[in-house]
């Protein structure tokens, strides 16, 4: 199927309550551009210079997130223009986040990466870790960065129930948090691989590559 095939089954299989996040890392502008003339306009990328060469070469509606490791070093590269970072996985990141947002003279939202899988491979905060960052000090003390929700990356298994599992421990943590915090509104799990299981509980962002633009070299 083409991409523009593929982009419509998958928003055919979801409801409108959940955004697809057209996964575009390792992809060419061209491969992106056909996606973003098929209706698809937002975009996730995992490294800072393939995000900022694409933001240049590609339409500037695109809404660009950065779903990623981000170092802190490497955020004043994409300040200017990111639309979400799903990534965050420290209150240092988070700083450095709000200074070059002052810097830019924006707010810019961010979903909390929280650590379900069991693999060593996977970032992310524990649910204590996260709970201690926003209730800190602080992190009361940025002004530029909104956290809307969180992220989670289930193991990379075949075994569903398990992620299953990962799955619904994220959502659970997203409700009770959300009881505090009325502003979180996304929860962003589930790829090509398991993206109905996410939905299935709970998630409102999947992010999806291969299912749309084909198994990358």
């Amino acid at each position: 199927m083409s991409i523009a095939e593929n982009i419509n089954k998958i928003k055919s299989e979801i409801s409108t309550s959940v955004k697809l996040v057209a996964v575009s890392k390792t992809y060419p502008s061209k491969i992106v551009l056909e996606a973003y003339q098929a209706g698809q306009k937002i975009f996730g990328e995992n490294k800072v210079q393939e995000l900022v060469k694409k933001y240049e070469e590609l339409p500037k509606d695109i809404e660009w997130h950065l779903i990623g490791h981000l170092q802190s070093n490497k955020v004043k590269q994409i300040a200017s223009f990111v639309s979400l970072i799903h990534s965050v996985d420290s209150l240092k990141l988070l700083q450095e986040i709000n200074k070059c947002a002052i810097k830019e003279n924006r707010i810019i939202d961010c979903l909390l990466q929280i650590y379900i899988a069991k693999e060593d491979t996977k970032f992310g905060l524990s649910f204590e870790e996260a709970e201690a960052l926003l209730t800190g000090a602080d992190y009361k003390l940025l002004k530029n960065i909104r956290i809307v929700g969180l992220m989670g990356m289930a193991s990379f298994t075949t075994n569903e129930g398990q992620i299953k599992q990962e799955f619904n421990s994220l959502k659970l943590f997203f409700d009770k948090l959300k009881k505090d915090y009325p502003e979180f509104l996304f929860l962003s799990s589930g790829m090509s691989s398991d993206y109905k299981i996410a939905i299935k509980e709970g998630s409102t962002l999947v992010r999806i590559g291969s299912s749309i633009f084909g198994r990358r070299n």
